[in-house]
């Protein structure tokens, strides 16, 4: 056994896997997160926020210490979205080479086809034998979205430029948004799954299998959780209409019916709206297309592609 560690670093969250690996399963050693929104502003600015550099640089450090302090072999940074759409993404690659030297890790800024791939190998560990292939994996992050199709390997994938963080800021400024901010963002998601379509054919999907922390959330809503309970929401089979319901709720409540929430974590309140009003729209066409009329939750993601990569 191999201990590895892992970290996501997106436009909304960074995130830490260390585990146990014998090349072909993990074990869990420690599975945590913290919302830093390395992509504030990134939209509209084109860099990163100084205040959210050094956001996220504070929690990289923390977490390079609990890779040392755990045993860690090995460790691969990953980041996304944010770190690929700023101008000063060098100087945060530097901060993060930094922080990580004792490992030697050399952060990777991938590619969306990239994300992808990671995102459909830990999101594919969650199917069943009877959950029908193709898989369409979404990956719903803070400033981007991939949809990947496969079975055992990805047949075709695309990221697409919609996410919680990146459409919040964008759009949903009202609190809750208005009809006209909705109809607005809906033009932005739409087209963004019309671009997915015509890459990734959704209509022969088998399976819907949706991962990261707006779908997650949605399914903690439908579950009447009180608090986040991620080995209970991990494997979740939810209809369409429930996975519906959940989105229109989120999406129309008031932030501080959001925080009121016990599974809501403080740094999704404010975004939470833009990932249900994307997530239903997804379900919807996806639906449509494949017929398909259950959604599968996924708590295993990129990270978990990752740590297995490390393997």
């Amino acid at each position: 056994m191999k201990r590895v560690a892992a970290v996501d670093c997106g436009t909304n969250s960074i995130r830490l896997l260390i585990a146990d690996t014998d090349g072909s399963s993990l074990t869990d050693v420690v599975r945590t997160m913290e919302i830093v929104r390395l992509g504030q502003g990134v939209d509209v600015t084109g860099r990163i926020a100084p205040e959210a550099m050094e956001r996220t640089l504070r929690v990289a450090r923390d977490y390079a210490q609990q890779c040392t302090d755990a045993g860690v072999e090995r460790v691969r940074f990953v980041a996304t979205s944010a770190s690929r759409d700023a101008q000063n993404a060098a100087e945060f690659t530097a901060g993060i080479a930094d922080a990580f030297a004792g490992f030697g890790t050399v952060p990777e800024v991938v590619t969306g086809d990239e994300e992808a791939q990671l995102s459909f190998r830990g999101a594919t560990s969650v199917a069943a034998e009877s959950t029908p292939a193709p898989y369409l994996v979404v990956d719903l992050g803070g400033g981007s979205t991939e949809f990947v199709l496969g079975d055992q390997q990805v047949d075709a994938a695309l990221s697409t430029n919609i996410g919680c963080v990146r459409l919040t800021e964008r759009h949903l400024h009202t609190d809750p948004p208005t009809e006209a901010e909705v109809d607005a963002a809906l033009v932005d998601i739409d087209a963004a799954i019309d671009d997915a379509a015509a890459v990734v054919p959704l209509d022969r999907a088998g399976s819907l299998i949706g991962l990261a922390g707006s779908v997650t959330t949605i399914t903690a809503h439908a579950l009447g959780l009180t608090e986040y309970d991620p080995e209970r929401i991990h494997g979740t089979q939810l209809s369409v209409a429930q996975v519906e319901r959940s989105c229109n709720a989120l999406l129309h409540a008031t932030r501080e019916q959001r925080a009121a929430l016990g599974y809501m974590h403080p740094g999704r309140v404010d975004v939470i709206g833009s990932g249900a009003l994307i997530w239903r729209t997804i379900v919807r066409r996806v639906s449509a297309a494949a017929g398909i009329e259950t959604v599968l939750t996924s708590e295993h993601d990129i990270l978990d592609g990752i740590a297995l990569g490390l393997a």
